[in-house]
């Protein structure tokens, strides 16, 4: 296994918020994410019942709730926790102009400590790419998987340590992943570690999850080159490649993100 330089501390975007909120959720990259992970989460939400019920969201570490408020335009309340005071000012703007106010509470605070903010445990918990950016992501995941009801769904999405080693395989970087990958100051909006999915998977289920499904995110489009006619397809067609064969090994596996869901089971199962 290649080893990797460890993260010292939590991160916070409150000096970078808007920059996150341009690079990260405005671009092709961005739109491909929220394809695939929207496609597991409607899964979830018909496991739910989310059509006969009012469900209890908690989206931990949610940034921009962008996809927490596609749940609450089905009626849906959520409770939305970061640590950065920038990201969940840029979010209620967001919610704000939706017109969505009244179904979100705003929770500053770091998910590790969300226990505190909350009265009764959740149908649904989002926990999307913030485990990269922790000092110790696996207590961080075990409490905000504690918030979650028996026959509640779980979903986890976390930067993945295969695909930053072919990534970096793919750009010539060889010397580099032969050193560990130590962090690189300059990449502010691209983690500089990732995690083991062996180890992810393992942490859910010992946690009392079943896991229901696992989808690569970018399974291909973060390896494509840009060298000139090397063929001719829309982003649409790298669309349709990853939706095809983002949930199949050994592709799911490479995706730069991969998004995992499961279900907490009751304690007689």
């Amino acid at each position: 296994m290649i080893p990797q330089a460890a993260v010292t501390e939590d991160r916070n975007f409150d000096d970078i918020a808007h920059k996150f909120a341009k690079n990260i959720y405005g671009s092709d990259k961005g739109e491909i994410r929220q394809v695939i992970v929207w496609q597991d989460l409607e899964q979830a939400l018909d496991m739910l019942n989310a059509d006969q019920t009012t469900l209890q969201v908690l989206d931990a570490g949610g940034g921009l709730a962008q996809m927490s408020q596609k749940i609450a335009k089905l009626g849906h309340q959520v409770a939305l926790c970061d640590l950065s005071s920038e990201m969940l000012q840029l979010a209620e703007q967001e919610i704000e102009k939706n017109q969505l106010l009244e179904q979100y509470r705003l929770i500053h605070s770091p998910v590790q400590e969300i226990d505190a903010h909350l009265d009764q445990p959740v149908d649904l918990m989002m926990f999307h790419a913030v485990m990269e950016w922790l000092a110790d992501p696996k207590p961080a995941l075990e409490k905000v998987l504690e918030q979650v009801k028996p026959g509640g769904i779980a979903s986890v999405m976390f930067y993945n340590h295969h695909g930053l080693v072919y990534k970096n395989v793919v750009c010539g970087n060889i010397p580099h992943v032969l050193d560990g990958m130590p962090h690189r100051k300059r990449f502010k909006l691209q983690p500089q570690k990732g995690l083991i999915p062996a180890d992810v998977y393992q942490w859910i289920e010992d946690a009392g999850f079943e896991i229901c499904g696992k989808s690569g995110i970018r399974c291909f489009s973060d390896y494509i080159g840009n060298m000139q006619y090397m063929g001719d397809y829309q982003l649409e067609d790298v669309l349709a490649l990853e939706q095809q064969l983002c949930r199949q090994e050994p592709y799911l596996s490479l995706g730069r993100y991969i998004h995992v869901w499961a279900r907490k089971k009751h304690e007689q199962e």
